[in-house]
């Protein structure tokens, strides 16, 4: 029996009290609700006047009183997240599509023999396998394949670094870090840029260009990161945060070894998902399409896999049946997260904390004022590590916030933007990573050891990012 057995098996006799676990993110949500209805009895009710103008609902920033309304209770809690998914339908059933599309595209083979045939046409190249990988993994999180699809493919990464004589923490990087390198920028991802900027009122997928030099930028930094560690445990195995012992060969060998060859109907796939994200771009910024639309083309892309790879009706349906179920906890938590705001907007708390925290941050100038926000986010992203349901809590508390400093809702969303996408690296209460040590041997401690400096290095760029976005009056394209 191992030395922590023990330990456990006597700490109740030795009066040490035993961890409670960390909440899930719908209790939190939860404790959030309950705390709007306590705080309904306490904060007073406000409401700014709003403006439209060209198309946007804008705060009338002098506007501001305090009005009475009614304290919430128990009742309004429970109504509020039948309102909330409501709500939310739109954006629910979008992540529900994309994730039962990704899984059939993903069940073909299509996806886990590309990256193989990268790894054989290498050769064995370090730093050139480290940058395909990187890239490859923040190419896919960017237009839309969620980070958590990382966890598939950690014993790939094991393998790789195995054959290179590297520790864990490299094969697990390179993935992991890869694919939230490629969610900071977001560039053209159809679940939270298409929730933040719909939310923001802003053309989906606009402003691509900055955000492709904050991916180009994230993906750099990233990646010398990786190499400069993996030179460094390649020269002196002692250099590995990791303990010898801790080192994993035969899982990742043999799930390599099953990996199925690049066949022509896995690069027929490939080239469709991308053809299909170029096809909605298209109708996007010439026909105006929106969240519909998107669905739409991704259960296209779907049936078209189908037919490429000869999966019968009733499988397809089945996979993506299958796809979707694994995404419904976080299309879920959308939900819920809107249901926040709608307990706010009962209360109608959301202006007068609007009005609280803009006079807070007045006198502070404008970059300033959004890079507190940036950090703010940065804190609240450890808690609600789920992009949608943050997106949900804190946009429509950001946007008037901006719009009162007169900073441009792109600016806005970017700050939002980054904000959410640091802090998951290193979070315990994220899922994905928890997941992805679990399947790579990698303790919480040896990781956050390792990541930390990139968190840092991470926080103090998207700050730059942030204060060029304002400075320059980042705009809708």
């Amino acid at each position: 029996m191992s030395i922590k057995a023990n330990i456990k098996e006597k700490a109740p006799s030795d009066g040490v009290r035993k961890k409670l676990p960390m909440p899930d993110v719908f209790v939190i949500l939860f404790g959030f609700m309950i705390l709007i209805v306590l705080a309904s009895y306490i904060i007073p009710a406000g409401s700014y006047e709003r403006v439209v103008n060209n198309g946007l609902t804008l705060v009338d920033t002098d506007s501001f009183r305090y009005i009475s309304a009614a304290p919430l209770g128990v009742m309004d809690i429970f109504t509020a997240i039948h309102k909330g998914l409501v709500g939310a339908s739109t954006i629910i059933f979008l992540i529900l599509v994309v994730g039962g599309v990704l899984k059939v595209i993903e069940s073909t083979g299509a996806i886990s023999s590309g990256i193989h045939r990268l790894i054989s046409l290498a050769k064995g190249r370090q730093n050139i396998l480290i940058l395909v990988f990187c890239a490859t993994f923040a190419v896919l999180s960017s237009v839309g394949i969620a980070p958590n699809l990382a966890i598939a493919f950690i014993p790939i990464g094991l393998f790789l670094a195995r054959s290179l004589n590297l520790d864990p923490i490299v094969g697990m990087a390179m993935i992991f870090l890869g694919a939230y390198a490629g969610f900071a920028g977001g560039v053209f991802d159809p679940v939270v840029t298409v929730t933040g900027q719909t939310l923001a009122e802003l053309p989906l997928f606009s402003g691509f260009v900055y955000r492709s030099v904050i991916f180009v930028t994230f993906l750099a930094i990233t990646t010398a990161y990786i190499c400069r560690y993996a030179a460094k445990v390649k020269a002196n195995p002692s250099n590995s945060i990791m303990e010898q012992e801790a080192f994993i060969g035969r899982e990742a060998n043999q799930h390599a070894e099953e990996l199925p060859i690049f066949t022509v109907p896995h690069k027929l796939v490939l080239a469709l998902f991308a053809a299909s994200i170029g096809f909605f771009l298209y109708g996007g910024f010439n026909f105006n399409w929106g969240i519909t639309e998107l669905s739409a083309t991704f259960l296209m892309l779907g049936v078209a896999t189908a037919i490429i790879c000869r999966i019968t009706p009733n499988d397809f349906v089945k996979r993506l049946i299958g796809g979707a179920s694994e995404v419904m906890y976080g299309a879920l938590v959308v939900g819920v997260a809107a249901a926040v705001i709608v307990l706010l907007r009962q209360a109608q708390l959301i202006d007068t904390i609007v009005h609280s925290v803009a006079s807070t941050l007045d006198g502070h100038g404008k970059i300033m004022a959004m890079e507190l926000l940036y950090l703010f986010n940065l804190a609240f992203n450890g808690l609600i590590t789920s992009g949608t349901g943050q997106a949900a809590i804190v946009m429509p508390i950001m946007i008037p916030i901006g719009d009162m400093l007169e900073v441009t809702r792109q600016s806005t969303f970017i700050t939002f933007k980054l904000g959410d996408a640091v802090t998951n690296i290193i979070t315990p209460l994220s899922g994905t990573l928890m997941a992805c040590l679990a399947i790579a041997r990698i303790s919480y401690v040896e990781w956050f050891k390792f990541a930390l400096p990139l968190v840092m290095i991470w926080v103090v760029v998207g700050g730059v990012f942030v204060a060029i976005a304002v400075a320059i009056n980042y705009g809708p394209f």
